[in-house]
């Protein structure tokens, strides 16, 4: 099995190797299309030509191919798109099929030519299904609400079919081999009607007991005599048609629950009595069964490989099935049933004949078969016996009436003698058959490639046809013609000749054209012969016909001196489509086809020996005239017959079958070469034409550039005599304007010597109002300069009580804050002082006690208490000017800071002043930790004074005393206990031991030293907002003077 990815392809081959059906499956090849990024296009539906070696198929894209499994080949025929819904082959001609749009709308197409046909329209629902009649005229589309009913040859609607909405349609589809259309509706009725009167002929009976089945897919046999039906159950009906009845009920397997599609398979020997059915489930596998059996036979398709849906080709040997991956498969039925098609053993058993040798005519062998028992037919026939007779030698004359497609043209013509003419919808196919056509699409597209002739490009002016596409259509037949031989470039009469063949084939140029030329070839001998005059020849021999058997008439027409150039080349040259009807024409030329060429003149003669009596009442030419280029009242039938007994009755020396040859067909591959004219007239005539046509041409070229030439020397003239008129008009216009612009002038002097006094006086007016103007102006800034002066004092007024009020209330804010640090100070020195008196009293009491004992040591400690009544002087002298330096320090940084909040804004000075308060607090804090330090330090002091004071105590105790140190320390303490009050009058704090002096003096000096960096750095800080406010006064100062200068001026 071979996979093809036809791609973006528009043709190419369908596989690339021998066609070889996969084992088992029967799949000769698989055909899928991909587009861009490897997507899959799904293919929709497909439907096989009458031939069975074509199909269409079409995808969800709306491109429609034409595969050919016979050639090979696969080529892109239409771009719709838009899906298709579904399609049709249209029989009647081969090239055209049917597409049902999903627009509700059905197009019908050329495969050749790729051109739109018609446009059929109608539908208000999506079109299910297209069934065509087998006459190819006539086509029915079903939709789930109407089945139409079309004509192809005019693509009209010519019936319709309404239903109530209640009850919906399943199919309505031609029955085939007859006129019988069949509908199916969704309640499970089926009627028969006439396709012509549209008359109800039956209706099948659906059985009342059992399930309903609801039918949903139909199938008859190729002879139109059984129908098959199923639906949504596993049972199949199988009907009688001829009988109209119900003949058998098959029930499929279990795995089927419901028929989507039914399809009988054809056989080549079965009389289209199909007895294959193939049955495609909602499974996607279609099972193929003999119905007579009710065997299985083989199947396609599997639950992973599901089958959509399937068509099956006329001949039985293909299916081809769209996959529900969205591909085709394309099936060989040949190796689906390899055993079905085994050819039965050989039962025929020679019998030696004596040893001589006899006649094989005589030969007669009978031989005992049993019949071998195949798949598709009934089992249990009897034994027979066959004798097999040798086939007849056949004889010329039975090859002579050998036609194509198997017809043979003695039948033809006793079937034609019988019923006077063929059939409608065979006559085409008779045609074809009876003048052997080559079909020769090659050859044929040479003469088509070459465009259309020069003699027929104005064919419309001459010859104009209303419908486009007949005009269209001669002028390709036509063309075709001429390049296949010159003279047809010159025949005048050549269009009355194919016309009546371009209208019947206007389908199938190609075919159009193997006709006429035909008919040219065989009929029309010797017509050229005597180009470009009418063909004496060929009249004479009509002529002699005349005169053979109606004298009395030709002598009345050499007496009115009409000739058989007024009588019969009328005829001739139309093909008698002047005088006859359509269907009087095809009756005509179905016996015209089927005898010898010479019957073509004996129906000119015998048409006018019917019209005799008519045409000798005439008497002049114009009457004649008018006789034979329109239609007479006249019985065909009796002129067909009358032909055929001159065809018998004409003596062999005057009869035209001497003088005319046989029936000579085309030749297959390439046309024959046609030369049966006097080729120097005709080239004489070409060079001549050419050389009047080059003459026309120029004197066309001529009479254009005279026409430009006349035109322009017309409308130069125009020009000129319009340019001197507008000359005088002109003059004219400019002695009125010279009159008109000089009395202007005038009036235009006097307006200006107006103009001038009154634009002094409104100078003047403008002067004084200017003055006016300025003066009040000079006065209005004079008022706004006083005002603003006046609002600028007022502002400096303002700003300097302000700034007074301000430093008023920072000096009162300082004052207070001084009183309340004095508070404080007093408070804490107060406070010390008790502490100091309640640890003094507390000494004195020891040294009251060890007085005596320390009576020597009264000198020595009286000078260590000078010194530290000294050194306590001074520190608190030290600290008396630390605490007076910082009052200063920070009352000067408050007045600085102060005089910088001046000139700032209310909100910064708040800021400023919640600063200083801030510093104020800290620098409070910090004076209150020095003097807790202070006191902490002294109590330190005395405490350490008194162990020392202990430790002498008790070493004086262990040791000898010396008299000397003894008293001296008694001495000491005693002045220090007496002199103690003292010192507490005159300082908050002392010290009872020099090294306790020492320190402190040490801690003083260096809180002395911060606060003489801190003063400096708030005398430098004074010095600078003092400054910047001298500079503030003096800018401020000159402001007011430019201010007041400005305003003066």
């Amino acid at each position: 099995m071979e996979v093809t990815d036809i791609g973006n392809k528009e043709e190419g081959k369908v596989w690339h190797r021998k066609a070889a059906p996969g084992k088992g499956t029967g799949v000769l090849v698989t055909v899928v299309r991909t587009a861009q990024q490897a997507k899959t296009v799904r293919f929709l539906h497909v439907a096989f030509d009458t031939t069975g070696d074509c199909f269409l198929a079409g995808d969800h894209h709306g491109n429609i191919y034409v595969f050919d499994i016979s050639r090979n080949r696969f080529r892109l025929v239409q771009k719709t798109g838009q899906a298709c819904t579904a399609l049709a082959f249209s029989l009647r001609r081969t090239t055209e099929f049917l597409v049902a749009m999903a627009d509700y709308t059905i197009k019908c197409f050329d495969k050749d030519t790729k051109q739109l046909v018609s446009w059929m329209r109608g539908h208000e629902g999506a079109v299910s299904s297209i069934s065509v009649h087998g006459s190819g005229r006539f086509a029915i589309t079903t939709s789930m609400d109407t089945a139409q009913l079309w004509d192809l040859d005019t693509f009209q609607r010519k019936r319709k079919l309404n239903i109530r909405q209640s009850v919906g349609i399943q199919r309505v589809f031609f029955l085939p081999l007859s006129n019988t259309i069949l509908s199916c509706f969704s309640d499970d009725s089926i009627f028969a009607w006439e396709s012509d009167t549209l008359f109800c002929k039956y209706q099948l009976p659906v059985p009342d007991s059992g399930p309903k089945i609801s039918y949903k897919a139909f199938a008859v046999t190729r002879d139109g005599k059984s129908l098959a039906a199923g639906g949504r159950s596993n049972l199949l009906h199988l009907w009688c048609l001829d009988s109209k009845q119900l003949i058998r009920v098959i029930q499929m397997p279990t795995q089927v629950r419901t028929i989507r599609q039914l399809e009988f398979l054809p056989d080549s020997f079965d009389g289209g009595a199909s007895q294959t059915l193939g049955v495609l489930s909602q499974d996607g596998v279609m099972r193929f069964i003999n119905v007579h059996t009710c065997k299985l036979i083989f199947h396609m398709g599997s639950h992973e490989d599901a089958i959509t849906t399937v068509t099956v080709s006329p001949n039985g040997r293909h299916v081809v099935a769209v996959m529900d991956n969205g591909s085709i498969n394309v099936y060989s039925v040949q190796s689906l049933t390899q055993e079905l098609n085994k050819p039965p053993p050989s039962h025929v058993a020679v019998v030696p004949g004596g040893g001589a040798v006899q006649d094989l005519s005589s030969l007669k062998v009978k031989v005992r078969s049993e019949v071998v028992q195949r798949p598709a037919k009934s089992s249990g026939r009897r034994k027979h016996v066959k004798i097999l007779r040798p086939p007849a030698v056949s004889t010329a004359e039975d090859k002579e009436n050998e036609l194509p497609a198997g017809l043979n043209k003695k039948r033809l013509v006793a079937l034609l003698k019988a019923f006077g003419e063929y059939p409608a919808k065979y006559r085409m196919f008779v045609w074809r058959s009876l003048l052997c056509l080559p079909e020769n699409h090659a050859a044929y597209s040479s003469l088509t490639d070459k465009g259309l002739h020069s003699a027929f490009l104005t064919l419309h002016d001459k010859y104009p046809i209303k419908s486009h596409k007949l005009q269209r259509g001669l002028q390709r037949v036509l063309s075709a013609l001429t390049h296949w031989a010159a003279i047809f470039g010159e025949v005048e009469y050549l269009p009355l000749v194919a016309f009546p063949f371009v209208k019947l084939f206007q389908n199938n140029p190609m075919l159009c054209f193997e006709v006429v030329a035909t008919v040219i070839v065989n009929w029309g001998q010797h017509w050229f012969e005597y180009f470009p005059n009418p063909p004496l020849n060929i009249l004479s021999m009509a002529e002699n016909v005349l005169a053979h058997h109606d004298k009395e008439l030709l002598q009345h027409l050499v007496d009115c001196g009409i000739t058989s150039h007024l009588y019969v080349w009328p005829l001739l040259e139309t093909l008698f489509s002047e005088v006859l009807t359509r269907d009087e024409w095809l009756r005509l030329f179905d016996n015209i086809f089927s005898n010898h060429p010479s019957f073509l003149l004996m129906a000119c003669v015998a048409y006018i020996t019917c019209c005799r009596e008519p045409l000798l009442l005439c008497s002049q030419k114009q009457d004649f005239e008018y006789f034979f280029h329109h239609r007479n009242n006249l019985d065909l039938g009796a002129m067909i017959k009358e032909a055929y007994r001159l065809m018998g009755s004409t003596p062999a020396d005057i009869h035209p079958r001497n003088m005319l040859s046989d029936l000579t067909p085309l030749t297959e591959g390439q046309y024959p070469v046609f030369n049966h004219y006097p080729e120097f007239i005709v080239e004489y005539q070409s060079r001549e034409r050419e050389k009047i046509r080059l003459q026309e041409m120029e004197y066309l070229r001529e009479r254009q550039e005279v026409s430009a030439l006349c035109t322009d020397f017309v409308r130069r003239r125009t020009e000129e005599e319009a340019y001197f008129a507008q000359e005088e008009l002109l003059q004219k216009a400019e002695e009125q304007r010279r009159n008109i612009l000089a009395q202007e002038e005038e009036k235009l002097t006097e307006q200006r010597t107006k103009l001038a006094a009154m634009k002094r006086e409104l100078k003047v007016k403008e002067l004084q109002l200017l003055d006016g103007t300025k003066r009040r102006f000079l006065k209005h800034q004079q008022d706004l300069r006083t005002s603003q002066v006046q609002r600028l004092d007022d502002e400096i007024r303002r700003k300097m009580d302000l700034r007074e009020r301000e430093t008023a209330a920072a000096v009162q804010d300082l004052e207070v804050r001084q009183m309340e640090l004095e508070a404080q100070r007093r408070r804490l020195e107060q406070h010390m002082f008790m502490e100091q008196e309640r640890v003094g009293r507390e000494v004195e009491g020891e040294a009251e006690m060890r007085m005596r004992k320390a009576e020597k040591e009264d000198k020595s400690y009286t000078e260590l208490l000078h010194c530290t009544e000294t050194n306590m002087q001074a520190l608190e002298e030290s600290l008396a000017e630390a605490c007076q330096l910082d009052l200063d320090s920070h009352w000067q940084r408050e007045v600085a800071e102060r005089l910088q909040q001046v000139d700032a804004e209310q909100e910064r000075k708040r800021e400023t002043l919640k600063e200083l308060h801030r510093q104020t607090l800290a620098e409070e804090g910090r004076l209150a930790d020095t003097m807790r330090d202070v006191a902490g330090r002294k109590w330190d002091e005395v405490m350490s004074s008194r162990a020392q004071l202990q430790e002498r105590q008790q070493a004086a105790r262990g040791l000898p005393q010396r008299p000397g140190a003894t008293t001296a320390a008694y001495v000491g303490t005693k002045s220090a206990s007496s002199a103690k009050p003292a010192e507490t009058d005159m300082m908050c704090l002392n010290s009872s031991s020099p090294s306790e002096s020492t320190a402190t003096n040490f801690s003083l000096d260096r809180g002395r030293a911060q606060l003489d960096s801190s003063e400096r750095q708030l005398l430098k800080e004074i010095r600078e907002l003092r400054q910047k406010l001298a500079v503030r006064a003096r800018e401020g100062s000159s402001q007011s003077v430019h201010t007041l200068s400005s305003v003066s001026q």
